[in-house]
C-alpha cells in the first residue's frame, strides 16, 4: 500500500427534504451574496428553484441566478459565470444539479479567485491557488463532484474536454434521492456508469497490498449493479436512488483509492470521444471498457478475474485466471446491456471513421507527446487500437 492522504472536508446532507437547508447552511457560513448556477428548464419545472429560492429568502440571503449549462459543460458558460460574480460581487456559488452544474461552479471559483484565464487550469498551465467557496444541491448520481476534487471542462472551439484537480472542494452537498425520480432512464443509468467507473478506474491498479480499499471498492460495484438493475424494473423506488446517489459520492471522493494509483485510461479515452461527438459521459464509458478491459487484461489476467469472482460472481472452479477474467468482462457488458447502455461506439449513435480515429488518439496523447494509463500504460498507437476495437 502506497502512502496516502485523504481529504474530505464536504459536510453531506442526506435524505428527503435536504434542499430546505441551503440558506441555513449558507447562512451559518456567513456568506453574503449567491450566485445560483443550474442547467435546464427541469430545475425550474420541478419547483426545485422555487424551494432553492425560497430557503434563501428566509435566510435573508441575496442572491442572483445563471443557468444553461449542459452536459459537458463549456468554457463560454464559465466566462459568463465568471465576469457576473465579479461584477456582482459574488462570494459564494450555490450549484443546483448535477456534475456538469457542479464542474462549470468550480471552474466560475477558480476564474473568479484567480488572476489570468482560467482556462489554462484545464490546460494544465497553471494550478488555481484558491476558489470561491461552492456548495450543492445535487440532482442527479453520476460525477460524484459533489465531494471530489475534480472538475471537467469543455472549450467551445474544437470540443476539447480538459479537467482540473484542485482541493477546493465543496463546502456542502445536499443530496435528496427525490431529486432524481424525474429522471430519464438513459441518464439513471448512464449516472450508474459513470459511478462505476470512478470506482474501477482506482481498483485497477498496478499498486498492491490494498486489502481494505478493494473490499469498499468490490462492495460499492455490487451496490451500484444491484440497485441499477432494480431501478430499470422500478424507476420510483426511493432506496435504490439513495443506494445510487450514495455511492457516486463514496465512488469519487478518494475514499476508494486510498493506497494505490489508479489507471484512469477510459476516462481519458472517454473525454476526446465526447468532447468530438458531445456523448453522454457514462454511456461513453460503457462503449469503451469492454475494449479497453480486453486490451490491457494480459497486463494482470488475475486482477482481473478477482473483479470477476468477488463484483461479478463468476465461478473460477476448473478455470484458469485469464478464462475467468473475460467472463467477467462479458458478465459486465451483459450488465450494461441490462440497464440499456452502449458496449460499443456504434452502439452509442457513432459512425467512427479511421480519420477521427486517429484523430481521437492524436489528441488524447495530446499530439503525441503522452501516454496515459497507471494500469498499463498506453501511447498513441494503444489508444488507437483501443478505439478501433471499440468501434
Amino acid at each position: 500500500m502506497l502512502n496516502f492522504e485523504y481529504f474530505t472536508p464536504t459536510k453531506v446532507v442526506f435524505g428527503r427534504d435536504a434542499e430546505f437547508q441551503v440558506g441555513k447552511l449558507i447562512k451559518e457560513g456567513n456568506y453574503q451574496k449567491v450566485l445560483v448556477h443550474f442547467g435546464g428548464i427541469s430545475a425550474k419545472k420541478s419547483g426545485l428553484l422555487d424551494r432553492v429560492y425560497k430557503s434563501l429568502d428566509e435566510a435573508g440571503i441575496t442572491y442572483i441566478s445563471v443557468g444553461g449549462v449542459v452536459p459537458n459543460p463549456r468554457l463560454s458558460k464559465v466566462y459568463e459565470g465568471i465576469e457576473i460574480c465579479k461584477k456582482e460581487e459574488v462570494d459564494f456559488i450555490l450549484a443546483v444539479g448535477g456534475g456538469s452544474v457542479i464542474d462549470s461552479s468550480k471552474a466560475i471559483g477558480y476564474g473568479v479567485a484567480n488572476s489570468g484565464d482560467v482556462w489554462d487550469f484545464y490546460e494544465g498551465k497553471r494550478v488555481p491557488k484558491s476558489c470561491l467557496p461552492i456548495g450543492s444541491v445535487l440532482t442527479l448520481a453520476a460525477a460524484g463532484s459533489e465531494m471530489s476534487n475534480a472538475s471537467v471542462i469543455t472549450k467551445d472551439e474544437g470540443g476539447v474536454k480538459r479537467g482540473c484537480n484542485s482541493e477546493s472542494r465543496c463546502v456542502f452537498a445536499l443530496m435528496n434521492p427525490e431529486l432524481t425520480l424525474t429522471l430519464p432512464q438513459y441518464q439513471t443509468s448512464s449516472g450508474c456508469v459513470d459511478i462505476l467507473m470512478h470506482t474501477l478506474e482506482r481498483y485497477f491498479s498496478a499498486d498492491k497490498g490494498m486489502e481494505l480499499s478493494d473490499g469498499i471498492s468490490e462492495a460499492l460495484l455490487r451496490t451500484v449493479i444491484k440497485n441499477a438493475e432494480i431501478l430499470i424494473k422500478d424507476p420510483n423506488c426511493y432506496d435504490a436512488r439513495a443506494e445510487i446517489m450514495w455511492s457516486g459520492s463514496l465512488s469519487h471522493n478518494g475514499l476508494t483509492g486510498c493506497g494505490a494509483l489508479g489507471d484512469w485510461s477510459c476516462h481519458e479515452l472517454e473525454h476526446e470521444l465526447s468532447g468530438m461527438f458531445d456523448v453522454a459521459h457514462g454511456a461513453g464509458l460503457a462503449s469503451l471498457w469492454g475494449s479497453w478491459a480486453r486490451y490491457v487484461l494480459d497486463t494482470n489476467p488475475s486482477r482481473f478475474a478477482m473483479f470477476a469472482t468477488n463484483v461479478m460472481k463468476i465461478s473460477s472452479e476448473g478455470k484458469d485466471d485469464k478464462t475467468v477474467a473475460i467472463e467477467g468482462i462479458e458478465a459486465m457488458e451483459d450488465f450494461f446491456r441490462i440497464i440499456e447502455m452502449p458496449t460499443s461506439i456504434k452502439e452509442l449513435g457513432v459512425e467512427l471513421s479511421d480519420f477521427q480515429v486517429k484523430e481521437l488518439a492524436y489528441n488524447c496523447s495530446f499530439q503525441d507527446t503522452r501516454t496515459i494509463g497507471g494500469f498499463k500504460s498506453l501511447n498513441r498507437n494503444d489508444m488507437e487500437n483501443i478505439y478501433t476495437m471499440a468501434k
